[in-house]
């Protein structure tokens, strides 16, 4: 047997090998995708409820989720967009296309996220006369190393902060990556976003005195993490504020959205 021979079977099953193993992988991401997809689903939801302080660890997330009702908002004139399918949005993508999103200026674009998606989905909590309890909104922007993704939850009063949450982030564990704490995410219920109609929250450096007049409006910096610190104080000023859903709250307010 020549040497020729050798390597054009030794190639030919590697080739075969390589279509087969192809085959495999991409039936298994076929198989799995329905699976991967219900799991991204579980997850933000479980996420929303925990931002609005309703998540119960014992109880099914799905049935949870019945309290919130799923929206979608333009938030170039914050008002809902009832005739947008909730479920055929994606924001993040959107945002990356000029033709369903707006660039932002430098001015504008505190939060670092470059351009703002048309569309996007908020959560809705009601009470028993069928009014608003919670309203639960989606934020995200750059801190030290990374984008933070979370949510907002605010009380019926679109002012007071009813909880925080991030579920995405590559900041450094024990720095930054303290917006995972649950005791620095304990001190975000109760305070205030808006003040004289303008966004007043915001991290400072140490800890809040809380006989300071600005108590309501401050929560503790993130030691050693000052970066990320002010990341956090850009993402919650610019979603809460004129570029993002402060409209879309004033007309929740007036009852006009």
């Amino acid at each position: 047997m020549s040497s020729n021979d050798s390597i054009g079977k030794t190639l030919t099953v590697a080739l075969l090998l390589c279509v087969v193993c192809s085959v495999i992988v991409s039936t298994a991401a076929v198989m799995l995708k329905p699976a991967q997809e219900l799991n991204k689903s579980l997850d933000r939801k479980r996420n929303i409820l925990a931002a609005a302080g309703m998540l119960d660890e014992t109880r099914d997330v799905e049935e949870q989720f019945k309290q919130i009702t799923t929206r979608v908002v333009d938030l170039r004139n914050g008002h809902f967009a009832d005739d947008v399918d909730a479920q055929s949005i994606d924001p993040l993508k959107a945002a990356k296309d000029p033709a369903r999103s707006e660039a932002l200026s430098v001015d504008e674009d505190i939060a670092k996220i470059f351009r703002r998606e048309h569309y996007t989905r908020v959560y809705i909590v009601e009470d028993e006369q069928g009014g608003v309890d919670k309203v639960i909104l989606p934020v995200r922007g750059y801190g030290l190393w990374s984008t933070l993704y979370g949510f907002i939850a605010l009380e019926s009063d679109a002012n007071t902060v009813a909880g925080l949450g991030f579920y995405e982030h590559g900041e450094t564990p024990g720095l930054g990556g303290e917006v995972d704490n649950p005791r620095w995410k304990a001190l975000w219920p109760g305070k205030k976003v808006y003040r004289d109609d303008e966004v007043a929250l915001q991290l400072i450096k140490g800890s809040v005195d809380p006989d300071n007049p600005n108590a309501p409006w401050r929560v503790d910096g993130l030691a050693g993490a000052t970066l990320t610190a002010r990341g956090v104080t850009n993402l919650v000023q610019f979603w809460l504020g004129e570029n993002g859903f402060a409209p879309f709250l004033d007309n929740l307010r007036a009852g006009e959205a």
